[in-house]
């Protein structure tokens, strides 16, 4: 019982948070972010992992195929989780509210724009520390976008940039440990 009234309560403390922020998101705000969520679109990704394949070296070989097995973590969890949790999407749960642009799916739990923002934010953490500020607060405002154009409840997002973090790291670590084998086999002389 008690498990029912705390699920309640963080859903009314996200409904409230959602309402909260969607106060603000007028006009201006409304289209910013609509073009901020769009730069959470999976092709920038694959161009950006590519140019840094192509250009950076070996730290540009291990974030892309960081990255290849991160996405591969995240997007099948992804995916298990909208469709085992299938929270309605704020526009369909709350009444009299619209959205301002329509998702892809039906589903709101875990946003995926905010974990592949936060999974990528994590690679450049990782591999170009110099652009991590940029990248978290990048991957951050993809998340509040989300929220802005009325698509996600806060917690989708938290949820969201959860599974992108967990995801890149241990990508990263299964890449490392290949690089570490394979640099040791070449000084070895094996």
């Amino acid at each position: 019982m008690a498990e029912g009234i705390r699920e309640s309560k963080l859903q009314q403390l996200d409904t409230h948070l959602f309402y909260w922020l969607n106060k603000w998101s007028k006009d201006p705000i409304k289209h910013a972010s609509v073009w901020i969520s769009k730069t959470g679109d999976g092709p920038c990704y694959l161009a950006i992992g590519i140019l840094l394949w192509w250009f950076g070296e070996i730290t540009g070989e291990r974030f892309f195929f960081s990255a290849l097995m991160a996405y591969a973590f995240e997007l099948p969890i992804y995916l298990i989780l909208k469709n085992l949790i299938k929270r309605h999407r704020p526009f369909n749960k709350l009444t009299a509210f619209r959205s301002h642009i329509s998702p892809s799916d039906k589903f709101s739990m875990p946003s995926g724009h905010t974990a592949a923002a936060f999974l990528f934010a994590t690679l450049i953490m990782t591999f170009y520390p110099t652009f991590s500020q940029i990248a978290f607060c990048w991957a951050s405002l993809v998340g509040i976008s989300r929220v802005f154009l009325g698509v996600h409840f806060p917690g989708d997002v938290v949820v969201g940039a959860t599974l992108g973090v967990v995801s890149a790291l241990l990508g990263i670590d299964i890449v490392s440990g290949f690089y570490s084998e394979m640099y040791s086999e070449i000084h070895s002389g094996i």
